[in-house]
């Protein structure tokens, strides 16, 4: 007799931990970010840098983990082969979504805005702040390529490294950051009964202040 499969609709979460005002949110989304980015690191939360991209081709949406690397002002920063299926079609659709989702303080955050390149040199002073692993990897997968075997990725990595083997890993010529500038944020927080706060930050025009709307649940 097959198992049966668990029941997802019985599965529920009684959200309880905090509250969300409108008097405790900075003016600037950034600053609110920060201050709950810091509040989900000092909670030890799995990879709380953790964040679900969200992209197009134009017909159909796709979404993957990533990680955050950098924030400040101008937007949130993350690392990638620029001939990944993400990285095309943010060339051909720069608008996307990110998604924070730190369940174990029972909130999330989403940012829309529009994806660009960072500088060069920028992707460089990261690259090299990576473990030597990670940087040879990065030459060995061409992201998002059909492979035929992982053995094959494993002997690729293996022949990177005896190139590499006497000297520093270059920067590669299609690995670097891109950085989502945000337009959008919405902070989310659970409440009892499905009440949850929802509060949404964006502008009425190109540099005009943030204005911030409480949303129903």
């Amino acid at each position: 007799m097959p198992a049966t499969s668990p029941d997802p609709a019985p599965l529920r979460r009684h959200y309880q931990q905090a509250a969300l005002r409108r008097a405790d949110l900075a003016d600037d989304p950034v600053a609110q970010f920060r201050h709950w980015f810091e509040q989900a690191v000092a909670a030890e939360l799995t990879e709380p840098n953790a964040m679900v991209l969200g992209t197009s081709d134009g017909v159909r949406p796709s979404a993957r983990t990533v990680l955050l690397k950098a924030f400040d002002a101008r937007g949130f920063v993350f690392f990638t082969h620029y001939d990944s299926r993400k990285a095309t079609e943010i060339a051909a659709h720069p608008q996307v979504s990110l998604l924070f989702p730190w369940y174990g303080l029972e909130r999330q955050v989403m940012v829309l805005g529009r994806a660009e390149r960072i500088s060069t040199a920028d992707s460089l002073a990261y690259f090299l702040s990576r473990p030597l692993g990670s940087r040879l990897g990065a030459w060995v997968s061409q992201q998002s390529a059909v492979i035929s075997s992982r053995s094959l990725l494993e002997a690729q990595w293996e022949a990177m490294a005896r190139r590499f083997a006497g000297g520093e890993v270059p920067l590669p010529p299609a690995w670097g950051g891109l950085r989502v500038v945000p337009a959008e944020f919405e902070f989310w927080q659970g409440r009892p009964n499905r009440l949850h706060d929802r509060f949404r930050y964006r502008r009425a025009g190109e540099g005009s202040a943030w204005r911030i709307e409480r949303l129903a649940p």
